[in-house]
């Protein structure tokens, strides 16, 4: 096992990168010797990592949100920052950076690491920190778009040869579906479409199988993505910037997906390049399609909390819905009218509000489609409520009369 404590020193920041592109086995070493370093406070985004749930004493684990196995962490501190921020919080040394732990695909005959399918905020966070470690996995596929890191910039490195995990997931139902339906009738041919993870984010893009000429910008690229190449949906070749080419930050998916990422026109780019406003802004067409947790009746979306749990966070949402909504297509939230039995179009947000209802076209549920752009606040509710749950739509109306 590698001593990080040679690297490491009690009051650091550290941060390491997310998803599949975690480095699992520097991360394990850093739960297993921090309380021989002392107190240190760490930085971790989307993880699969189960370690995390309950670290030592000496870590503060810090986040941009509840994401994967951090909605169980035990003790996690959220900073509730829009993606596009990211990287001028590590910049500023407000986010943990003087160490960051990466997994990188082995040195081509360069010299030169790639970041592989974990690219996003880490790729900004490398530029500011002091000393880095890295995994060099053997089968972290190598991959283009943004600059790699001589081997020699690496204060110590371990080698491994392990298969870059898969993002757990449902396979989508019928709800799913039907959602995804009713938003597949809201992008033209042409668009360029922002999508996120998760089985409802899988069925719009297999929803989407019928168009043409698509173009992909997006923070994350998943199996989806694949089927619609295969399908010839995805040509990019209407988009008014990276012509041809799907644009992301880290690659969230299976196996096949990885091992299959030479094969597609993708390059994988810095969150202050995928999240950046002024280039969300050229993107004329852009289509952002984003999940939430609920949507008041003014058309507020919640995308952090529930019961006064953190179970999400803002991440790129706001960014690209506003982006999409300002200067783009189109902004839409597709949600599921229920979960757990309770309704998810709600009078009041349960926690705070992710998204501004200005930046919200359109709501989308497994019962209808509410357009919200141009809407006054009169007559949202009514059309929220119409979308919503029929179980549930009583409630709902009693609401709006009885106002705040």
């Amino acid at each position: 096992m590698i001593d990080l404590r040679q690297h490491i020193h009690a009051g650091d920041g550290v941060w390491w990168s997310q998803a599949g592109a975690e480095a699992t086995p520097l991360v394990d070493a850093l739960l297993d010797q921090v309380a021989a370093i002392g107190p240190v406070r760490a930085f971790s985004g989307l993880t699969f990592n189960r370690r995390l749930r309950e670290v030592p004493e000496q870590l503060t684990l810090v986040s941009y949100g509840a994401m994967g196995e951090l909605r169980r962490a035990r003790a996690l501190q959220v900073v509730p920052a829009h993606y596009s921020l990211l990287p001028g919080l590590f910049a500023e040394r407000a986010l943990p950076g003087d160490v960051g732990l990466v997994q990188v695909s082995p040195p081509g005959r360069d010299g030169v690491c790639s970041l592989g399918i974990g690219v996003d905020y880490a790729a900004d966070a490398v530029r500011h920190s002091r000393v880095l470690i890295a995994e060099v996995n053997t089968r972290m596929p190598a991959t283009v778009g943004t600059p790699g890191i001589p081997l020699e910039r690496f204060a110590a490195t371990i080698e491994t040869d392990r298969p870059v995990p898969p993002a757990p997931d449902r396979a989508p139902d019928a709800v799913d579906e039907a959602i995804a339906a009713r938003v597949a009738e809201l992008v033209e041919d042409g668009d360029t479409v922002q999508v996120g993870v998760g089985a409802l984010p899988t069925a719009i893009m297999d929803g989407l199988s019928g168009h043409r000429d698509l173009g992909f910008h997006s923070g994350m690229l998943t199996d989806g993505v694949l089927r619609l190449v295969e399908k010839g949906v995805l040509t990019g070749r209407r988009k008014e910037i990276d012509e041809g080419l799907l644009v992301t930050g880290t690659a969230i998916g299976s196996g096949e997906l990885y091992a299959r990422l030479g094969e597609l026109p993708v390059v994988f780019r810095p969150a202050s390049y995928t999240h950046n406003p002024a280039v969300l802004a050229r993107l004329r067409r852009l289509v952002a399609i984003n999940s939430a947790i609920e949507v008041d009746l003014s058309g507020q979306v919640g995308s952090e909390v529930v019961g006064g749990r953190y179970l999400g966070g803002i991440g790129g949402q706001a960014d690209f819905s506003g982006a999409a909504a300002r200067t783009g297509a189109r902004s839409i939230i597709a949600l599921r009218s229920t979960v757990s039995g309770a309704s998810t179009i709600v009078p009041a947000l349960g926690g705070p509000v992710s998204t501004a209802r200005a930046d919200v076209d359109v709501v989308v549920t497994e019962h209808g489609t509410a357009w919200l752009r141009g809407c006054p606040l009169d007559e949202r509710g009514a059309r929220l409520v119409a979308v919503a749950a029929p179980e549930h739509r009583e409630d709902l109306e009693r609401a709006l009369r009885e106002g705040p």
